[in-house]
Protein backbone atom coordinates (compact mmCIF):
# COMPACT_ATOMS: atom_id res chain seq x y z
CA UNK A 1 0.00 0.00 0.00
CA UNK A 2 1.63 3.22 -0.88
CA UNK A 3 2.17 5.62 2.06
CA UNK A 4 0.22 9.44 0.63
CA UNK A 5 3.11 10.89 2.59
CA UNK A 6 5.50 8.95 0.17
CA UNK A 7 3.43 10.82 -2.53
CA UNK A 8 3.72 14.02 -0.82
CA UNK A 9 7.19 14.39 0.17
CA UNK A 10 8.68 13.11 -3.89
CA UNK A 11 6.40 15.96 -5.26
CA UNK A 12 8.10 18.62 -2.29
CA UNK A 13 11.77 16.97 -3.71
CA UNK A 14 10.26 17.50 -7.72
CA UNK A 15 10.73 13.68 -8.63
CA UNK A 16 7.64 13.78 -11.61
CA UNK A 17 8.08 10.46 -12.28
CA UNK A 18 7.96 8.67 -9.19
CA UNK A 19 5.05 10.67 -8.14
CA UNK A 20 3.49 10.02 -11.45
CA UNK A 21 4.21 5.74 -10.21
CA UNK A 22 3.12 6.47 -6.60
CA UNK A 23 0.12 8.09 -7.47
CA UNK A 24 -0.94 5.07 -10.06
CA UNK A 25 -0.26 2.58 -7.47
CA UNK A 26 -1.92 4.05 -5.12
CA UNK A 27 -5.30 4.24 -7.34
CA UNK A 28 -5.03 0.67 -8.19
CA UNK A 29 -4.49 -0.52 -4.71
CA UNK A 30 -7.80 1.06 -4.09
CA UNK A 31 -7.06 4.04 -2.08
CA UNK A 32 -9.48 7.10 -2.25
CA UNK A 33 -8.71 9.56 -4.71
CA UNK A 34 -9.98 12.60 -2.35
CA UNK A 35 -7.30 11.54 -0.55
CA UNK A 36 -4.45 11.08 -2.75
CA UNK A 37 -5.49 14.01 -4.19
CA UNK A 38 -5.41 16.03 -0.55
CA UNK A 39 -2.58 14.43 1.25
CA UNK A 40 -0.48 13.29 -1.27
CA UNK A 41 -0.82 16.56 -3.78
CA UNK A 42 -2.55 19.36 -2.34
CA UNK A 43 -0.89 19.40 0.95
CA UNK A 44 2.63 19.22 -0.73
CA UNK A 45 1.92 21.86 -2.97
CA UNK A 46 1.00 24.29 0.53
CA UNK A 47 4.44 23.37 1.97
CA UNK A 48 6.41 24.31 -1.35
CA UNK A 49 3.87 27.45 -1.12
CA UNK A 50 5.23 27.91 2.51
CA UNK A 51 9.09 27.46 1.57
CA UNK A 52 8.56 30.07 -1.18
CA UNK A 53 6.89 32.74 1.11
CA UNK A 54 9.67 31.77 3.34
CA UNK A 55 12.61 32.21 1.12
CA UNK A 56 13.40 28.16 1.51
CA UNK A 57 12.55 27.67 -1.95
CA UNK A 58 13.04 29.58 -5.31
CA UNK A 59 11.47 29.74 -8.17
CA UNK A 60 12.83 26.52 -9.90
CA UNK A 61 12.02 24.62 -7.18
CA UNK A 62 8.88 25.72 -7.15
CA UNK A 63 8.49 24.89 -10.64
CA UNK A 64 10.12 21.25 -10.72
CA UNK A 65 7.32 20.46 -7.38
CA UNK A 66 4.49 22.23 -9.99
CA UNK A 67 5.48 19.56 -12.65
CA UNK A 68 5.84 16.82 -10.23
CA UNK A 69 2.23 17.61 -9.45
CA UNK A 70 1.35 18.06 -13.10
CA UNK A 71 2.42 14.24 -13.78
CA UNK A 72 0.26 12.73 -10.39
CA UNK A 73 -2.38 14.96 -11.65
CA UNK A 74 -2.38 13.44 -14.97
CA UNK A 75 -3.69 9.71 -13.39
CA UNK A 76 -5.44 11.18 -10.84
CA UNK A 77 -7.85 13.70 -12.97
CA UNK A 78 -9.84 10.90 -14.66
CA UNK A 79 -10.34 9.37 -11.45
CA UNK A 80 -11.40 12.51 -9.85
CA UNK A 81 -14.01 12.77 -12.41
CA UNK A 82 -15.86 9.38 -11.83
CA UNK A 83 -15.70 10.32 -8.46
CA UNK A 84 -17.82 13.49 -9.10
CA UNK A 85 -14.99 15.80 -7.33
CA UNK A 86 -15.29 19.24 -8.01
CA UNK A 87 -12.29 22.11 -8.25
CA UNK A 88 -12.85 25.01 -5.25
CA UNK A 89 -13.22 27.58 -7.73
CA UNK A 90 -12.41 28.13 -11.24
CA UNK A 91 -9.90 31.13 -11.90
CA UNK A 92 -8.93 33.18 -15.39
CA UNK A 93 -5.54 33.85 -15.40
CA UNK A 94 -3.88 36.32 -17.47
CA UNK A 95 -0.79 39.29 -17.97
CA UNK A 96 -2.43 41.86 -19.22
CA UNK A 97 -2.55 43.92 -22.76
CA UNK A 98 0.68 45.37 -23.53
CA UNK A 99 2.67 43.16 -21.15
CA UNK A 100 4.78 39.96 -22.13
CA UNK A 101 5.86 38.78 -18.81
CA UNK A 102 4.41 35.42 -17.72
CA UNK A 103 7.30 34.05 -14.95
CA UNK A 104 4.99 35.22 -12.41
CA UNK A 105 1.89 34.52 -13.51
CA UNK A 106 2.91 30.90 -14.21
CA UNK A 107 3.86 30.25 -10.85
CA UNK A 108 0.50 31.81 -9.98
CA UNK A 109 -1.45 29.24 -12.31
CA UNK A 110 0.66 26.25 -10.99
CA UNK A 111 0.00 27.06 -7.64
CA UNK A 112 -3.86 27.76 -8.10
CA UNK A 113 -3.92 24.19 -9.22
CA UNK A 114 -1.98 22.39 -7.01
CA UNK A 115 -4.41 24.08 -4.11
CA UNK A 116 -7.45 22.25 -6.17
CA UNK A 117 -8.60 25.13 -8.23
CA UNK A 118 -9.60 24.88 -12.02
CA UNK A 119 -7.57 27.23 -13.92
CA UNK A 120 -8.55 29.21 -17.12
CA UNK A 121 -4.65 30.42 -18.06
CA UNK A 122 -5.54 33.36 -21.10
CA UNK A 123 -1.52 33.70 -21.39
CA UNK A 124 0.23 37.35 -21.91
CA UNK A 125 -0.99 40.34 -23.67
CA UNK A 126 -4.47 39.53 -22.58
CA UNK A 127 -7.19 42.21 -23.62
CA UNK A 128 -10.09 42.33 -21.71
CA UNK A 129 -12.81 40.74 -23.94
CA UNK A 130 -11.09 37.59 -23.30
CA UNK A 131 -11.37 38.10 -19.45
CA UNK A 132 -14.73 38.73 -19.73
CA UNK A 133 -15.85 35.77 -22.19
CA UNK A 134 -13.69 33.64 -19.33
CA UNK A 135 -16.24 35.14 -16.52
CA UNK A 136 -19.40 34.11 -18.92
CA UNK A 137 -18.01 30.69 -18.72
CA UNK A 138 -17.85 30.24 -14.94
CA UNK A 139 -14.91 31.90 -13.70
CA UNK A 140 -15.48 33.37 -10.25
CA UNK A 141 -12.03 34.84 -9.75
CA UNK A 142 -9.84 37.06 -12.23
CA UNK A 143 -5.91 37.10 -11.46
CA UNK A 144 -4.59 39.99 -13.22
CA UNK A 145 -0.82 40.16 -14.03
CA UNK A 146 1.45 43.42 -14.56
CA UNK A 147 5.42 43.42 -14.29
CA UNK A 148 5.46 46.85 -16.39
CA UNK A 149 4.28 50.12 -14.78
CA UNK A 150 3.00 51.41 -18.03
CA UNK A 151 0.73 48.21 -18.36
CA UNK A 152 -0.67 48.75 -14.80
CA UNK A 153 -3.81 50.89 -16.18
CA UNK A 154 -4.84 47.96 -18.00
CA UNK A 155 -5.63 46.27 -15.17
CA UNK A 156 -8.39 48.96 -14.49
CA UNK A 157 -9.52 48.74 -17.69
CA UNK A 158 -10.63 45.24 -17.49
CA UNK A 159 -12.38 45.70 -14.51
CA UNK A 160 -14.66 48.67 -15.89
CA UNK A 161 -14.86 46.50 -18.86
CA UNK A 162 -16.35 43.54 -16.45
CA UNK A 163 -18.63 46.92 -15.05
CA UNK A 164 -19.83 47.42 -18.31
CA UNK A 165 -20.66 44.01 -18.95
CA UNK A 166 -22.37 43.73 -15.93
CA UNK A 167 -20.15 41.14 -14.62
CA UNK A 168 -18.21 42.47 -12.27
CA UNK A 169 -20.34 41.82 -8.81
CA UNK A 170 -19.96 38.38 -10.17
CA UNK A 171 -16.20 37.70 -10.06
CA UNK A 172 -13.62 38.70 -7.15
CA UNK A 173 -10.61 40.46 -9.14
CA UNK A 174 -7.18 39.74 -7.86
CA UNK A 175 -3.83 41.88 -8.94
CA UNK A 176 -0.20 41.84 -8.95
CA UNK A 177 3.42 41.59 -10.32
CA UNK A 178 6.41 43.66 -9.27
CA UNK A 179 5.38 47.22 -9.30
CA UNK A 180 1.69 46.32 -7.69
CA UNK A 181 0.75 47.58 -4.62
CA UNK A 182 -2.21 46.97 -2.05
CA UNK A 183 -3.00 50.60 -2.46
CA UNK A 184 -3.42 50.23 -6.63
CA UNK A 185 -5.87 47.30 -5.91
CA UNK A 186 -7.48 49.62 -3.64
CA UNK A 187 -7.67 52.71 -5.94
CA UNK A 188 -8.89 50.63 -8.83
CA UNK A 189 -11.43 48.52 -6.73
CA UNK A 190 -9.83 45.32 -7.30
CA UNK A 191 -11.10 42.64 -4.28
CA UNK A 192 -7.71 41.66 -3.49
CA UNK A 193 -3.92 42.03 -4.17
CA UNK A 194 -1.12 39.11 -3.44
CA UNK A 195 2.85 39.97 -3.44
CA UNK A 196 3.59 36.23 -4.51
CA UNK A 197 2.40 32.83 -5.70
CA UNK A 198 1.67 31.25 -2.58
CA UNK A 199 -0.35 34.11 -1.12
CA UNK A 200 -2.38 34.51 -4.46
CA UNK A 201 -3.87 31.27 -3.34
CA UNK A 202 -4.35 32.03 0.26
CA UNK A 203 -6.45 35.28 -0.88
CA UNK A 204 -8.42 33.64 -3.79
CA UNK A 205 -9.79 30.99 -0.79
CA UNK A 206 -10.30 34.28 1.48
CA UNK A 207 -12.33 36.17 -0.55
CA UNK A 208 -14.22 32.94 -2.19
CA UNK A 209 -14.59 31.80 1.92
CA UNK A 210 -13.76 28.25 0.53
Amino acid sequence: MVELKEIADNLIKGQAPKVKELVEEAVKSGADVRKILNEGLINAMAVVGDKFKKNEFYVPEVLIAARAMHAGMEILEPHLAKAGVKPLAKVAIGTVKGDLHDIGKNLVSMMMRGAGFKVDDLGIDVPPEKFIESVKNGSQVVCLSALLTTTMPSMKAILDELEKAGLRAKVKAMIGGAPVTQNYADEIGANGYAPDAASAVDKAKELLGV
